[in-house]
């Protein structure tokens, strides 16, 4: 059993990192072999429309032809029985690294017939945690939940399932007298950030453990 995650943010040790190393010290509980992916340490880009993915028997069918430091991330991942992907929200979507690499991951198994049907060769599933500093008012109000969800659709569409973590009103500086960040208050967000966000490594700690579960019971 092998569960990989895989880090869409710059940043390695601060929320998004912590959550990702919880989910897998759930998997690891249950006796998974895991790995953490720092996406922020490989140079790549995002699909560049070669469609040798789509070739019709062509060498490459089904699988990105692009060669950089994904292609043996790629090989991981094919080997994996379940993935969480983890990434702070930037203006309103996922980090630029994060949609890079979705691009390549998905698109090299979609394929195109009337059902939008996949080349990958199981059923695995897909977590994804989101780290945002607004609050759920906010999240609602600028749109996030339809937006990421997309994402998800076509996640669950090529994989089998998808399911999320929204981790609210995070904490983002260590010292907010050091930066311009009146539209936050720093007392709330430290006090957040020791009353819920062990509660939020405790749900993604949960979600490696049923993925891994999930795996022992063949679903």
């Amino acid at each position: 059993m092998n569960i990989l995650a895989i880090n869409g943010s710059p940043r390695k040790n601060w929320n998004t990192a912590t959550l990702l190393n919880k989910a897998l010290e759930g998997a690891a509980s249950q006796g998974a072999t895991t790995e953490l992916i720092h996406l922020y340490d490989l140079n790549y880009k995002g699909c560049v429309s070669c469609f040798a993915c789509k070739l019709k028997n062509g060498t490459s069918y089904g699988s990105c032809a692009y060669q950089d430091d994904l292609t043996p991330i790629f090989k991981k991942l094919e080997q994996a029985d379940a993935i969480i992907l983890g990434s702070p929200i930037y203006l309103g979507n996922s980090t630029g690294e994060m949609r890079s690499f979705l691009e390549r991951l998905v698109f090299q198994y979609l394929v195109y017939d009337e059902n939008y049907s996949s080349l990958f060769k199981k059923k695995i599933p897909i977590g994804f945690v989101y780290t945002m500093n607004v609050d759920e008012n906010r999240m609602k109000e600028f749109g996030y939940e339809q937006a990421l969800g997309r994402t998800e659709m076509a996640l669950a569409r090529t994989f089998g399932s998808c399911e999320s973590l929204y981790v609210l009103d995070t904490y983002q500086f260590s010292d907010y007298s050091k930066y311009v960040a009146t539209a936050f208050n720093e007392t709330h967000k430290a006090q957040r950030r020791k009353d819920v966000f062990p509660d939020d490594c405790k749900k993604a700690f949960d979600m490696g453990v049923r993925f891994a579960q999930m795996y022992k019971q063949g679903l």
